[in-house]
């Protein structure tokens, strides 16, 4: 059987994806909290199964998809703000502490999303091209970890957000080989789970 070892150094113009070549676009923060993103985890998506059982026999079935949190980290800088914005966007989505009693107001899903504006994580490439896009459908904020203080550090302050979402997009960029292999629901495509698809 011929080898494939070769195939990562005779195939130039073929290169892996790297883990530190990404962008992260958060609608509503400041530059998009791109340039002060530090990490980031692609979205995942989990399938559950239900099983049935005849004699000595285990069936499985398919069930509900469901897509985990995504979690993005960003260095705090003094301008803008981490931390008061994003303070701001758990404001604006509808959350007050119960200073007035007769303040009812509470967070609601329309106004979480609209608070964030969208959130999209980008995988690029050497030259600055976009090769992997995750967009989140309808995402809004459910933890904010403001960071950590050490007087025996000197480490940059980071905040770490989570986000939820109903589902993700994924797309790869202009010029890519658009997915492989046979399918039931038409040709192969370079997008998947978008609303326009």
């Amino acid at each position: 059987m011929a080898s494939s070892a070769g195939f990562w150094t005779s195939a130039m113009d073929r290169e892996p994806k790297r883990q530190y070549r990404f962008l992260v676009r958060i609608g509503s923060m400041p530059d998009g909290a791109t340039w002060y993103a530090k990490k980031a985890t692609k979205p995942a998506i989990e399938i559950t199964t239900t099983e049935h059982q005849f004699l000595n026999h285990t069936f499985k079935y398919p069930g509900r998809a469901k897509w985990n949190n995504v979690d993005i980290t960003l260095v705090d800088p003094v301008s803008p703000d981490a931390s008061i914005n994003l303070s701001r966007i758990i404001y604006e989505s509808g959350y007050a502490p119960p200073a007035n009693v007769n303040d009812t107001t509470t967070i609601s899903k329309v106004s979480a999303v609209a608070a964030l504006q969208g959130v999209v994580i980008e995988q690029i490439d050497a030259a600055g091209n976009a090769v992997e896009t995750w967009s989140l459908n309808n995402p809004f904020i459910t933890n904010v970890k403001y960071g950590d203080l050490d007087y025996s550090g000197d480490n940059m302050t980071e905040v770490t957000i989570t986000f939820t979402y109903d589902w993700a997009s994924i797309e790869v960029g202009p010029g890519q080989e658009s997915a492989q292999g046979p399918t039931s629901r038409g040709a192969p495509s370079r997008k998947y789970w978008s609303e326009s698809v």
